[in-house]
């Protein structure tokens, strides 16, 4: 074995520096990979899972009444579809979470409670020409009484059993598997024998189809008009466009962007920082022993191959652990956000694990490269006359200082120690204000987060919310005459205000109207009774208090170039009435075309026109269970043709996958930073282990070495924090903006201002906790240190 060789194996009997090396790569690269993988895969993820589901371009449904399921199948040639799948049976029904089956455990209701219509369809496989459905949980049905449900489309986990109570024989069906359809062509899936039982004489079909030509919507439009033509009359009931969810597809996309690239490039630089800091650093602690080596014969340029390949091992070992971990950390963080773009399973893109890695082999190779070459370049004598004690007089002044102050002798040595190398305190603060700025801005993130799933959430007031029934109660035929939706309201209203139990009460309905400006009918919300316990999370201006007045989102504004104050005009039918803008809301619904008002502002429009959608939000009386609520107010509005339901809230998919993903990168970047740390004070350590041979043989003890080291990051962790956290602040208040944008709305500014004193305080002292926790093991190694051997290694 040729000399060099022997010298770079020789590199691996330095154990703690070998492994925090590798350690430090290991954790560099897997936090590398799993940012340059997000980053990857939120670039147009719903294209990709559109063609590995081979999603379906236009999802239409037909009347089983009015058409039969030969005359649907032939809808795919009269269209000129590639492919097509179907016809299925189709149904839309109520689920209730049967007795016993669900612990309301997170965000799951508990057992009793009547969710929202959903819409069922009998399929015999996952799989099939258009729409292969992805299976994240579970399998599929097997047999009757069993059921899939849409992951993220429901508050369902396998084992759930769910009662459909307006189906003949009120079956109870059990969830064995959670599956993902990149199309959204239904909410749940069962065998096509148990979705007949479920449909009765009611429900119809539901037809997929895939076609050539697809990029504009008049192209799909067209296609639609032959699917329609192709059968009677009115017999199509409705069709879903891919483009409408790829829409929202990419939108839910485009807000992961700016947080996942500020992340990204904080993990980034941190590894290439913690990379460069353990490289050069070790290379330049072996500066005596490239003395000795020159002095025995080897020419710098075996100096310089020998210890950049000692840099490599550990830098290789650490690398693969770290693209195994790197992808090991993606599965959860990616799983979430499949369900928060409601595609197919994303991965780590297999050329991200290729890459990352050997760019940081590169990295690891030019920054021990320099170092080495400047070492191999000294001369002999002057490499030799490096010791592992600090340069004559470097932090005297400091240690002078700071020893008058009225403190014990070691905190004031720990205080002063980092003047004695001022470069490598500066990497100190550099990797620990990165990691400051990394927890700042991620619970900064969070805590906004949950500000914003709040503010979507009062969309929905109320602990209860009741609604008059779209059908007949389950077992009676419909009526000959429609009802009076007026009447049926105010029977509704009366009996919830006379529901003992009932703090307060408003009740909304809902309305297409159109809006000048806006292209299309836009849906109007109306308010009647006192709502101001209730209102949407203003942005800015204020709820309306007065007829006349309405509350619009963001992407209204953005769509009619109308601001907070001007006065728009809502018609229909021949009357109108003008209305003043006083507030903008957070509300992300129908893409912005809703409008909020008081009842009486469409008084002018009079008895004619019909609201549609009647519901009355209902807060309790502390201590009032909702669910025994429920059940007795059910019991006085099924006569009537209504009913009630435990408001549940909404869990948004896109908060909890954001949520993840922000915790994941940020205890990655707060563990990357204190490995940085350790890396630098064994360095400093094992440098001045002659100093603290004479301190112990002075007297020091064990503890006072290990507060003499702690102390010595303290300084440097406190103004790392001081640095890391102010510009924490500031990206979060540019990133969260962009966010809101590429969702298509405002941040409310209390959303935005949510660093208070009690927050920023502990994220300051989270600098010093990151310094102190890396500091200490060599804390620990340096207190055991014997003073004979800590006197010898001069």
């Amino acid at each position: 074995m040729s000399g060099v060789g022997r010298i770079v194996r020789a590199g691996g009997r330095r154990r703690v520096q070998s492994v925090v090396m590798a350690l430090t790569t290991c954790l560099a690269v897997s936090a590398s990979v799993l940012a340059a993988g997000l980053l990857v895969a939120s670039q147009a993820p719903f294209d990709k899972g559109f063609a590995k589901q081979q999603g379906a371009h236009l999802a239409a449904a037909f009347d089983a009444g009015l058409t039969t399921s030969y005359a649907v199948a032939a809808t795919a040639g009269a269209a000129g579809a590639t492919a097509s799948a179907g016809p299925f049976r189709a149904v839309s029904l109520r689920p209730t979470t049967a007795e016993g089956a669900n612990t309301g455990g997170g965000n799951r209701p508990p057992a009793g409670i009547t969710l929202p219509p959903a819409a069922l369809v009998g399929r015999a496989d996952a799989g099939g020409s258009v729409d292969r459905l992805d299976l994240t949980d579970g399998r599929w049905v097997a047999a009757t009484g069993e059921i899939v449900w849409a992951a993220g489309k429901g508050p369902f986990e396998v084992g759930d059993r769910l009662t459909f109570k307006d189906a003949p024989g009120s079956p109870t069906l059990t969830v064995v598997g959670l599956a993902r359809s990149v199309s959204g062509t239904a909410e749940a899936w069962t065998t096509p024998e148990q979705l007949a039982a479920l449909a009765g004489q009611a429900g119809g079909y539901q037809m997929l189809y895939r076609f050539a030509d697809v990029s504009t919507e008049a192209q799909l439009t067209a296609h639609r008009t032959a699917v329609a033509g192709a059968v009677p009359a009115d017999a199509m009931t409705g069709a879903i466009s891919y483009l409408t969810v790829k829409h929202t597809a990419e939108r839910t996309a485009a807000t992961f962007v700016p947080f996942v690239v500020a992340f990204g490039v904080l993990g980034l630089c941190m590894s290439v920082l913690i990379i460069g800091v353990v490289v050069s650093g070790s290379v330049g602690a072996a500066t005596r022993r490239i003395g000795i080596l020159k002095a025995v014969g080897f020419t710098p340029a075996q100096v310089t191959r020998a210890y950049v390949g000692q840099a490599l091992i550990p830098a290789v070992v650490g690398t693969v652990l770290g693209v195994v971990l790197g992808n090991v950390a993606a599965v959860p963080v990616l799983q979430d956000e499949s369900e928060a773009f409601d595609t197919a399973r994303m991965t780590i893109a297999p050329w991200v694990s290729v890459v990352v890695p050997i760019v940081a082999l590169v990295a690891v190779a030019v920054t021990a490269f320099f170092p080495a070459l400047r070492a191999g370049r000294l001369r002999t004598v002057a490499a030799l006359a490096v010791g592992r004690t600090p340069v004559a007089g470097r932090g005297r002044t400091a240690r002078r200082v700071l020893g008058r102050l009225p403190l014990p002798r070691p905190v004031s040595l720990g205080l002063a120690n980092p003047f004695t190398s001022p470069s490598r305190s500066a990497t100190i603060v550099a990797a620990v204000a990165l990691g400051a700025l990394g927890v700042t801005f991620g619970v900064g993130l969070a805590t906004s987060l949950a500000n914003i799933q709040e503010g979507l959430n009062r969309r929905s007031a109320g602990d209860v919310v009741a609604h008059t029934r779209m059908g007949p109660p389950p077992g009676q035929q419909p009526p000959s005459a429609p009802p009076d939706p007026a009447a049926a309201l105010a029977k509704l209203t009366a009996a919830v205000q006379a529901q003992p139990g009932t703090k307060r009460s408003f009740t909304t309905s809902e309305v297409e109207l159109s809006v000048s400006g806006l292209a299309g009918a836009a849906s109007v919300m109306t308010f009647d009774g006192d709502a101001s316990w209730g209102s949407y999370e203003i942005i800015s201006g204020k709820w309306f208090d007065a007829p006349d007045q309405i509350v619009v989102p963001t992407a209204f504004l953005r769509s009619t170039g109308l601001h907070v104050g001007d006065t728009a005009t809502l018609s229909d039918g021949g009357h109108s009435v003008k209305v003043r803008i006083v507030g903008e809301s957070l509300d992300l619904s129908e893409d912005g075309r809703v409008v909020v008002t008081d009842k009486a502002t469409l008084a002018a429009f009079g008895p004619g026109l019909q609201l549609e959608g009647a519901e009355v939000h209902i807060e309790l009386n502390d201590g009032v269970s909702a669910k025994s609520y429920v059940d007795e107010l059910n019991k006085v509005l099924e006569p009537l043709g209504g009913g009630a339901d435990v408001n549940v809230g909404e869990i948004s998919s896109t908060v909890v996958a954001m949520d993840t993903l922000a915790a994941t990168l940020t205890v990655m970047l707060v563990v990357v930073a204190g490995m940085g740390v350790l890396n630098t004070l064994v360095l400093d350590t094992r440098e001045r282990v002659h100093d603290l041979g004479v301190f112990k043989a002075l007297g020091m003890s064990p503890r006072q070495t290990v507060a003499m080291v702690l102390t010595s990051v303290a300084g440097t962790g406190l103004l790392a924090g001081a640095i890391g956290v102010p510009v924490g602040i500031l990206l979060h208040h540019a990133v969260l903006p962009a966010m809101g944008r590429a969702a298509g709305t405002g941040i409310p500014p209390g959303y935005i201002e949510v660093y208070g004193p009690l927050m920023v305080v502990p994220l300051v002292l989270g600098g010093l906790a990151i310094a102190g926790v890396g500091a200490l093991l060599p804390a620990g190694w340096a207190a055991r240190i014997r003073t004979a051997t800590a006197l010898r290694t001069e």
